[in-house]
């Protein structure tokens, strides 16, 4: 098997032809062209919201990657929304992540509950209840913004003995820091708006299954719904992905120096990062993740000393999102997250280590001044 770079860099590029380019260019198109007698013929374009042959490379790079069957939607939420309606029915009992990301959640409340779905929340970390009576498990892993961890391979063992499917968010790990399918999830889905792209310029969603079936069935929603990816996002995208083994190894090694310093620093009072030894994650993480994310969260004081911190980093954007070339910073409580005043979701680049270091250095100090 080849190593992550090489699989990235080649992820769903055709067959060399002689005077055209690596990676085909986008395809934009609403109608294509008809047979005038046999009408729209299967395998064959027809109309654009059904079918881009930009997406199919896309979707093929992905699929590479994470070892599935890729199904690409128009974000993040999209993607989500589109596993949890598709598969759900009134009765049902589906579980989500009370420390995931929050939007997750408040589509699930609100939008899950009214057609009939009892939805539980339940900690990343656990503890987990009864698990034979849930029809979706949905899981993020590590959770954003906590970064707590799960055992994906035994939950997903509790949940299929009962007959249940197990759905992973793999945004904050990426496919080549996670495999959500080879633990014996059935949907490994994403925002790849993130760390996936990493250019923070596009906006973009899938999930992966290697349940022909379940993939026709996402299809046939993404269709219907409208939730489509733009063609010119999706070569974006595909383009991106060449870089995602350079970038992530750059991200981590990052993370692994701020993380330290975070939690060596007399304004922090507390730091997360599954790479840390001393992470109550890490030794679920280093069982079962192939890399680390650039992600670390941590927490200050107050509201107060987040702020002094995100106005007097340098090298820090203050943005919320996370995965990007550039570091960026958010407090989460802004966004609707149930988190401490000062806790904040630091997302590393690939900013030259020792001057991210130096930056964050700095800034702690400033709190105090």
């Amino acid at each position: 098997m080849t190593g992550d770079g090489t699989r990235a860099v080649h992820a769903g590029l055709p067959e060399p032809v002689p005077g055209r380019p690596f990676l085909p260019n986008p395809a934009f198109g609403a109608p294509y062209h008809l047979d005038p007698v046999a009408g729209p013929r299967l395998g064959v374009d027809g109309y654009g919201r059904t079918d881009n042959a930009t997406w199919r490379a896309l979707e093929t790079a992905i699929g590479a990657l994470e070892d599935g069957e890729c199904v690409t939607f128009a974000s993040g939420m999209a993607a989500i929304s589109a596993v949890l309606l598709s598969v759900l029915r009134p009765g049902d009992t589906v579980v989500v992540p009370a420390d995931g990301y929050y939007k997750t959640r408040a589509f699930a409340s609100s939008h899950l509950t009214e057609r009939g779905v009892t939805v539980l929340e339940v900690p990343t970390a656990g503890p987990y209840p009864a698990l034979d009576t849930v029809r979706l498990l949905l899981v993020e892993t590590p959770a954003n913004p906590g970064l707590d961890v799960c055992d994906i391979a035994e939950l997903a063992a509790q949940v299929h003995a009962g007959g249940g499917l197990v759905a992973v968010d793999n945004t904050t790990a990426t496919p080549l820091g996670q495999r959500p399918l080879d633990l014996g999830a059935d949907f490994s889905v994403a925002s790849g708006t993130k760390a996936l792209t990493g250019h923070s310029d596009i906006l973009l969603g899938y999930v992966c299954t290697r349940d022909p079936e379940r993939a026709a069935a996402l299809t046939a929603w993404r269709g219907a719904t409208g939730a489509v990816v733009g063609p010119f996002e999706a070569w974006l995208a595909h383009r991106s992905i060449g870089t995602l083994d350079l970038r992530l190894a750059r991200q981590s090694a990052n993370a692994a120096a701020v993380a330290e310093v975070l939690a060596a620093h007399p304004a922090v009072l507390s730091v997360r990062w599954p790479g840390r030894r001393e992470d109550p994650a890490y030794q679920v993480a280093s069982r079962q993740m192939r890399r680390i994310p650039g992600v670390v969260t941590f927490t200050l004081a107050d509201r107060g000393a987040a702020e002094r911190f995100l106005e007097a980093a340098e090298l820090v954007f203050a943005a919320t999102s996370f995965g990007g070339l550039h570091t960026s910073a958010d407090r989460r409580a802004q966004w609707g997250d149930a988190t401490p005043e000062g806790l904040i979701r630091f997302s590393c680049g690939v900013e030259d280590t020792d001057d991210l270091v130096a930056d964050v250095h700095r800034a702690l100090d400033a709190i105090k001044d």
